[in-house]
């Protein structure tokens, strides 16, 4: 049996429209179920939020309550648990001053300094590992002795070589932040689906390209859990960075507490620490739903 130019065009008639009502039904249809289905998540999800940041706060209700009754039971002397209201009065007093959101901002701005740098280069050392055998086999053994030194055995070495400057401070949180980070993309890389990576080669991608579009996607979870980690380390080695003859930051101030026997300040240090870690954190946790939203 043939066809002619007529019966074919006959054909292409029929399947277009047909082609035409699948594209509207997908466009208009689809998409209105799909918003309905997004606003029903969003009313259930709502009452899930308050109950959850309910229940976190809890935990620190109770504490707060219970530090309450001992320092107001004497149970344990001032002079080493301060009450809830003399912390608070200390942080009102270098409130007023400027001194505590002046060391505030300082804390921050050598932690996203550092946390930006060591991530970066974590990144691209996770990456090289973790996708080359080649660069596995020379830097996996030596990144991992490094990452056995302790923080504060970098201190001397950093003094000698960069000097007693923001560099130093920034260098350090540095190393702290770059070893969770490459740790876990070099992990997630080395398990990237070989066929979502031949997928990629099909379409044109290699090297860079291949990395940034299909590979590091894939692992966005790991990535994300890798810079959370990399956060909090920034943070613990913030600490030992602010011992280098810092005169400024919350590291400086438990210091500089300790030697005057400000107890109350120490206690207001480690509280501002908390709420800045949570706090930042946080923020992570938005760049990880972005990421997931978008790759996920």
């Amino acid at each position: 049996m043939t066809f002619t130019d007529s019966d074919s065009k006959a054909v292409g008639s029929d399947t277009e429209p047909a082609a035409s009502l699948h594209q509207f039904a997908s466009s208009y249809g689809y998409s209105a179920a799909g918003s309905a289905t997004g606003r029903r998540r969003r009313d259930r999800t709502a009452p899930r939020r308050l109950w959850v940041g309910i229940g976190g706060a809890l935990l620190p209700i109770a504490i707060l309550a219970t530090w309450q009754i001992i320092s107001a039971t004497g149970v344990v002397p001032a002079f080493k648990l301060p009450s809830p209201l003399a912390v608070w009065l200390a942080g009102v007093q270098l409130a007023e001053t400027g001194i505590l959101w002046q060391y505030i901002a300082i804390s921050v701005q050598r932690v996203f300094l550092g946390f930006l740098i060591g991530s970066a280069v974590g990144l691209v050392l996770g990456s090289l590992v973790g996708l080359s055998r080649f660069a596995s086999v020379l830097l996996a053994p030596t990144i991992g002795g490094i990452r056995a030194v302790p923080s504060l055995a970098w201190v001397p070495l950093l003094v000698l070589y960069i000097g007693i400057n923001e560099d130093s401070k920034i260098a350090l949180i540095a190393i702290g932040a770059l070893f969770p980070v490459y740790t876990t993309v070099a992990a997630a890389l080395r398990h990237v689906d070989p066929h979502l990576v031949e997928v990629g080669r099909a379409y044109g991608r290699g090297g860079i390209s291949l990395l940034g579009t299909v590979q590091l996607p894939a692992v966005v979870p790991s990535v994300v859990s890798g810079l959370r980690l990399a956060l909090a380390q920034s943070w613990l080695f913030l600490v030992a960075a602010e011992l280098i003859a810092s005169s400024m930051g919350l590291g400086f101030l438990l210091v500089d507490s300790q030697n005057n026997g400000r107890i109350d300040r120490i206690f207001l240090a480690i509280i501002a620490l908390a709420i800045l870690g949570k706090a930042t954190d946080s923020i992570v946790g938005l760049l990880e739903k972005y990421l997931l939203k978008r790759w996920g």
